[in-house]
């Protein structure tokens, strides 16, 4: 990195912990905001926390603030590092770099700057997507892997064109998002249409209005971030190419599967058991495609278990962070 953590501007706006609506108490006395730049690539991150290094990557249409109902409990025990990725939120928002072993670079590299040479992860949603490729393409640098909530392109079996009602109305976004840019042109100026039906669609408890309208004006705010929320998607066929050489060789960290009881259940530890040999299940009754926030004191426990050895272990090594920064 050629500039220090220190010389960087201070991020702003509701994406920013300083001004997130409805946040926890006494949440930034252990949170704050900050930018990291990655090559040229500069990310937004919000760390606090003292122990082993656990990153936290939500995925679609979502930020850093999803996990914000956990991390006052998991910062007791884990230096938390929740970042907003390449398109999302603060972060920059390139015109390419979606698929998702850019994507694990991305979060290698920052966890590089932030000085955590090996780290936990959960991943959800996209977040899923990207940490599966971060553990195959990088498997030095991961201790344990929970993953919630998605379906994993490539390595998932392909739904059928005429599936069930069910699945057409689960699934139906992902050929949307791929289009090229009439997406754009019909959800600009509706966001709230279009990304409030995805969350009062997959969510068995409703989440709370003012999460949805932060998540919405946060995509309604900028074009940029409209035309980033798709390129996930876009980058599908390059993701899905590089998932299919990634099967052939199989994980073995431990690996928790986390799926809502209302939505993916037991297909999420399905999934990750064609690409891994360790993976414990677990299905959270009366929940549907947000556990963080539908049912987070059960999402709490269940990674507060499974992060347990890495946590007592301390297995996680600190490297110094790259000349000129500070973690």
């Amino acid at each position: 990195m050629s500039l220090s953590s220190t010389s960087l501007p201070a991020p702003e706006g509701p994406g920013s912990v300083s001004q997130a609506p409805n946040l926890p108490t006494r949440f930034t006395d252990t949170f704050t905001s900050r930018y990291v730049d990655i090559g040229d690539l500069r990310l937004h991150a919000v760390t606090g926390g003292k122990g082993p290094a656990l990153l936290l990557l939500a995925g679609w249409p979502q930020t850093w603030y999803a996990w914000r109902l956990l991390m006052p409990a998991l910062a007791r025990d884990f230096k938390v590092v929740a970042v907003d990725p390449r398109g999302v939120g603060l972060s920059d928002k390139p015109l390419d770099g979606y698929d998702t072993g850019t994507l694990a670079r991305d979060m290698v590299a920052l966890m590089d700057s932030l000085g955590h040479q090996r780290f936990a992860m959960v991943g959800h949603d996209i977040g899923m997507w990207t940490g599966y490729a971060l553990a195959a393409d990088h498997p030095d640098r991961l201790d344990r892997l929970a993953v919630a909530e998605a379906a994993i392109p490539g390595l998932s079996p392909t739904p059928p064109l005429f599936g069930s009602q069910e699945a057409n109305d689960r699934l139906w976004h992902f050929a949307f998002n791929r289009l090229t840019d009439v997406n754009e042109q019909l959800v600009s100026g509706r966001e709230h249409l279009y990304f409030g039906h995805q969350f009062a669609t997959k969510s068995a408890k409703t989440l709370p209005d003012y999460a949805v309208q932060h998540y919405v004006d946060t995509l309604a705010a900028d074009p940029e971030a409209l035309r980033s929320s798709f390129e996930f998607y876009r980058a599908l066929d390059t993701t899905i190419a590089q998932n299919q050489k990634r099967k052939s060789q199989r994980l073995s960290l431990p690996i928790l599967a986390i799926g809502g009881a209302e939505n993916l259940g037991a297909s999420v530890s399905a999934t990750m058991k064609l690409a891994a040999d360790d993976v414990e299940s677990l299905v959270l009754p009366e929940c549907g495609h947000y556990p963080a926030e539908e049912v987070p004191e059960a999402m709490l426990s269940a990674l507060t278990a499974f992060m347990a050895p890495y946590r007592d272990g301390r297995t996680a090594t600190a490297v110094p962070p790259a000349r000129g920064t500070s973690a």
